[in-house]
């Protein structure tokens, strides 16, 4: 599994958003995106020059990239995963990044983030259909269950779990238990007018379309 080096904080500042990158810590006065709202550098300070048509599309490729937390080789695989399929390849490739175990296991509130999603599926805290896996890429199907191993579950990163997942609003193709053992179904396939609300997919079909 490849790692991702970059301050998680310069990537928002780069692209002028907030990416929710650090969890909690995002929607706090520490975040970079309230101390320093400007990109980061020597010359970040004089503001962004406006972009051209490839700097935007090139942009809102990052954007996105950096949101699912993936280096560009992953990033583009997926993409070119999506264009095998039938259907809309936007709505394919976006289909593909929201079932990948490490962001079901974000939605699903058990991490604060997908940075951190991926920590813990890489450290092997989580089983698949009862089996033991630790590859955040692996695509999850309707009907999969993930659960917390049972020797994980009194772990510090787990102990308040339940209680947060009562403040936690899940997603509708997700069911969560949080009581005697907590897992999290998959229902369906994701609710894409949700997730692209904010992620402009059809941009990154052209610039890899050029």
């Amino acid at each position: 599994m490849g790692n991702i080096h970059e301050p998680k904080c310069k990537k928002c500042r780069r692209i002028g958003e907030k990416l929710f990158l650090k969890g909690e810590r995002c929607s706090s006065t520490k975040c970079a995106m309230v101390k320093r709202n400007y990109p980061p550098g020597f010359h970040g300070q004089k503001g962004k020059k406006r972009a051209s048509d490839y700097g935007a599309q090139l942009n809102e490729k990052q954007k996105i990239r950096n949101t699912y937390n993936l280096m560009e080789k992953q990033f583009k695989l997926t993409f070119d995963n999506a264009q095998k399929l039938s259907g809309n390849v936007g709505e394919n490739f976006i289909s593909l990044l929201e079932t990948r175990l490490d962001n079901v296991i974000f939605r699903a509130g058990f991490a604060s983030s997908r940075p951190q999603a991926r920590q813990l599926v890489g450290h092997g805290l989580f089983t698949l259909n009862d089996k033991k896996i630790d590859i955040p890429s692996v695509q999850i199907k309707t009907g999969d269950v993930i659960k917390i191993k049972d020797n994980k579950k009194n772990s510090p990163l787990f102990k308040d779990l339940a209680e947060r997942l009562k403040k936690y609003d899940v997603p509708g193709w997700l069911n969560v238990e949080s009581k005697d053992v907590i897992s999290v179904k998959i229902l369906h396939k994701p609710d894409l007018k949700d997730v692209m609300k904010n992620l402009n997919v059809h941009v990154v079909v052209e610039y890899y379309s050029r």
